[in-house]
């Protein structure tokens, strides 16, 4: 399995959703890389009392145009962005539709929600979903103005500020490390600060450390996690190709949990970075509570590296590296 230089993006027509093809399109602008959207719908049978217990299948037809002029309108809205722009409808669940095309996609970006009623759930779902089984990273772009405050539905669409301040939770474990290079890699891309930081609650004694003894030095605890987060962010910068402007990392081992560090920090950011599960976590839970809490509460963006990126041949690198791979939604190639 291979991986083209594309973005994929959920759109359904929404303030949301067009937000975040705005975030997408100046993402691929700033990389050379093409947007692929995708519109997709789930067509329910029901049952209907008048056919004593039969069903009736929803005509599909009409959806579909209107799925086809969701996509119309955002490719128009993105065609003078000089960014090659495809878009294909498809029929089943928007978010195991959008996991899917993510095994062949450098990125993934959708909004926090969609329309109202059933869309909206849906949309909720997928802004959920697709960061926990992505088989590349997702960017979820919160609907909110420059001054981070939420915008409703129907709102004029705001511009897309640039990515100039980067923050990302480093804890030690392997998706953190992922994302740290990932982070690293959209530092260089936008000329971006990019800042590491790692917490753990010495104040409060909670989780692990309320099993230590009272009289263990909190000030060593942290000195002891700082010259870890070194470790980890020196090893990182290392392994990244020798091209590119040089990425300065910002470091600051402190005390809180990881979802309260980085969402304060969001809130003076352009972008969170982050792993979908970190130390601790069950395997199973493919989305870890950190991930959630920040999802939830972030006022900028919030990219999760997904532990699936794993199971794909060459996705460690998938992210940063720029090799041509095949494409998603693209016609074959003669």
């Amino acid at each position: 399995m291979t991986r083209d230089d594309v973005i994929l993006v959920g759109v359904d027509g929404s303030t949301a959703s067009l937000y975040a093809l705005d975030w997408a399109a100046a993402e691929a602008e700033r990389r050379g890389w093409r947007l692929h959207l995708v519109c997709a719908y789930a067509l329910p049978s029901f049952a209907a009392a008048s056919l004593d217990g039969g069903y009736a299948a929803l005509d599909d037809s009409a959806i579909q145009e209107g799925a086809a002029a969701v996509l119309a309108e955002a490719s128009a809205r993105v065609s003078g962005r000089g960014v090659a722009v495809t878009a294909k409808v498809h029929t089943g669940d928007a978010a195991g539709v959008l996991v899917e095309l993510s095994r062949e996609a450098r990125l993934a970006v959708v909004g926090t929600r969609g329309r109202g009623g059933f869309a909206d759930r849906l949309l909720g779902t997928v802004s959920s979903a697709l960061p926990a089984h992505a088989y590349c990273p997702t960017v979820v772009v919160p609907l909110r103005d420059n001054d981070g405050q939420q915008l409703p539905e129907g709102a004029e669409i705001p511009p897309v500020p640039a990515v100039r301040r980067i923050v990302v939770g480093v804890d030690g474990s392997p998706q953190a490390e992922r994302a740290l290079r990932c982070a690293i890699d959209e530092a260089r891309t936008w000329d971006a600060q990019l800042t590491a930081v790692s917490g753990v609650p010495v104040g409060s004694m909670t989780g692990v450390l309320a099993w230590l003894p009272a009289a263990v030095d909190h000030e060593q605890v942290l000195s002891d996690m700082a010259e870890g987060l070194d470790v980890v962010v020196d090893r990182a910068l290392a392994s990244q190709p020798p091209a590119g402007r040089a990425v300065t990392v910002r470091r600051f081992a402190l005390d809180g949990t990881g979802a309260e560090l980085l969402t304060e920090f969001s809130a003076a950011s352009d972008l969170v970075v982050l792993g979908s599960r970190g130390r601790g976590g069950f395997r199973g839970l493919l989305l870890g509570s950190t991930s959630q809490a920040v999802l939830h509460h972030a006022t900028c963006p919030v990219m999760v590296v997904s532990s699936r990126a794993d199971e794909l041949p060459g996705a460690a690198e998938g992210h940063a590296s720029g090799e041509p791979t095949a494409d998603p939604g693209a016609a074959p190639k003669a």
